[in-house]
């Protein structure tokens, strides 16, 4: 690469970055992208996990962000339906709530009215009998009714950031993991490329490049160190994960915190429930945030509110999770009101050079469309249209989705629970994994109980997915990571299949096993 010069080089492989390598690759120009860890293992991992249009951002007066946001739930919907599906949320007003009923009904017309198009149902506005009905467990004191309503969930918000940077590559990308940028070239005025350092190598080289933009997320100052102006001003938001509770939820749960009045969402996920999110100022290094107690007793403390027979305590928490929004530095005192908006910022002291600030998991694909057609500008190309809101990522490969996916049932020789393990997992390149199979009868076992991973997905992480460490194939690839006991009861059996069949040694098991630990300890556990 040292001999090579791209037309774009992208710093940071969070949905962000995935996406804009994506859109540039396919429109034909040459493109690296490169992350200090790996794709889809910052932000981008500890979201909500939903694709929605932002019911709240409407009090704030967004309307435009509301609109598209809305718009790209129904790309997503249609380019990623094995990742990213309807999620029907009821939204439960009670006597005492900041909105009251007339506020969360004027709201709901604006949503549908916004998301003119739309392939899930509108709203509908229930009684509190029906409210109840629908959630039994709910809190019934100066209950008024409720709001039904859809938006969209990705369940493996990792895996949409991979299948993007995999399709990047598909369309001739370079990707670089585990390889930090220790400094953005610039000559006469003019960006001129980076300086990378491969971490497991400890290798260093020059790449040139004629755009660079940093989709660092939280990351983009440390990169652009030189800089006195600060873009980023970051809040950390936690999750916990709990089993099914007494009471729980069918449906997902939008509820106002008593507290500060923030939204809380209790919702049904892989099997569990995930509950967030907590909305605090971060300072610090973006990969070290966790919960800290005062966010566990306020996720815990508003859940056995809005569901008093949860009786949820600290020990019905399975794991934990904690990220940094990349939101735009501000000095207001309201984290609710900083603006979810992107924005794509120039530097005057390097032509050439963009930051991306802000943004949301929903509209990634917008933002990589909007920065890409500022690129091609800038390199005096001719305009070349932008396809990704029409054609589907890798997973969804297929004319018909439905079609694809009870043939695949059909011919498969695995068992139902395995056929819809990989079937949400990688949609329709499942047949890549059965191939493996195929050659290899023994990758069909079962390597992990609770989630119904096989073998070959083990081998299909590191041969297909660039997939680095056993951390990258548990936690992003496989998502058996994301299981009750954070993938550690399949450690062995996982790294046992990698000395088989990618020539592990003894040595190597034992460090990777060490270090996935160290990391689940770190990032996982409350």
């Amino acid at each position: 690469m040292s001999h090579t010069s791209f037309d774009l080089i992208v710093i940071g492989a969070g949905i962000n970055g995935a996406g804009i390598a994506r859109d540039a690759a396919t429109r034909g120009l040459t493109v690296l992208l490169v992350d200090q860890g790996d794709v889809g293992g910052g932000t981008s991992s500890f979201s909500t996990r939903l694709i929605h249009g932002g019911l709240r951002y409407l009090e704030h007066g967004e309307f435009g962000l509301v609109r598209e946001s809305l718009n790209e739930r129904e790309c997503l919907l249609r380019t990623a339906p094995h990742l990213v599906r309807p999620l029907r949320l009821l939204l439960p007003v009670y006597r005492n709530s900041r909105r009251g009923m007339r506020t969360i009904r004027a709201g709901m017309l604006a949503y549908d009215l916004l998301s003119f198009g739309k392939s899930v149902p509108s709203h509908r506005i229930l009684s509190r009998a029906q409210t109840l009905r629908a959630v039994p467990a709910l809190k019934d004191e100066q209950l008024l009714g409720a709001a039904s309503y859809f938006d969209a969930q990705v369940e493996f918000a990792e895996r949409l950031v991979l299948e993007n940077a995999l399709s990047a590559r598909q369309q001739g990308a370079t990707v670089l993991t585990y390889t930090a940028v220790k400094k953005v070239s610039v000559e006469n005025g003019t960006v001129a490329g980076v300086e990378l350092k491969h971490l497991f190598t400890g290798e260093t080289q020059t790449v040139r490049g004629a755009v660079v933009v940093n989709a660092a997320g939280p990351w983009v100052d440390r990169v652009l160190e030189n800089e006195s102006a600060k873009l980023i001003g970051g809040t950390k938001g936690s999750h916990i994960i709990v089993a099914p509770f007494a009471g729980a939820p069918a449906t997902a749960i939008y509820v106002e915190a008593a507290i500060d009045h923030r939204p809380l969402f209790i919702i049904p996920w892989n099997r569990n429930y995930l509950i967030g999110t907590t909305d605090i100022r971060f300072h610090g290094d973006p990969g070290a945030a966790h919960i800290d107690d005062e966010e566990v007793d306020y996720l815990l403390r508003e859940t056995n509110r809005v569901l008093p027979s949860a009786r949820l305590s600290r020990e019905q928490i399975l794991f934990s999770y904690s990220g940094v929004r990349p939101l735009p530095f501000t000095s207001a005192a309201d984290e609710e009101k900083i603006t979810r908006r992107h924005f794509i910022r120039d530097h005057p002291s390097a032509a050439n050079l963009f930051s991306i600030v802000g943004g949301k998991l929903t509209t990634y694909r917008r933002l990589a469309e909007e920065t890409v057609d500022l690129i091609l500008k800038k390199l005096g190309r001719p305009p070349v249209p932008c396809t990704t809101a029409r054609e589907a990522l890798p997973g969804a490969a297929t004319d018909d989705w439905l079609a694809f996916r009870n043939d695949f049932v059909r011919r498969s020789p695995l068992p139902p629970p395995i056929n819809e393990h990989l079937l949400r997992i990688y949609g329709t390149r499942s047949s890549e994994v059965l191939d493996l199979v195929d050659q290899h009868p023994s990758l069909a076992n079962v390597f992990d109980a609770e989630t119904s991973a096989i073998g070959a997905e083990v081998v299909f992480a590191f041969s297909e997915e660039f997939a680095t460490t056993l951390t990258d194939c548990l936690l992003r690839r496989t998502m058996v990571g994301l299981n009750s006991s954070t993938g550690l009861n399949a450690v062995h059996s996982a790294t046992s299949i990698a000395q088989r069949y990618l020539g592990w040694s003894p040595e190597r098991v034992a460090g990777e096993v060490e270090a996935y630990r160290r990391h689940v300890q770190a990032k996982l556990t409350p």
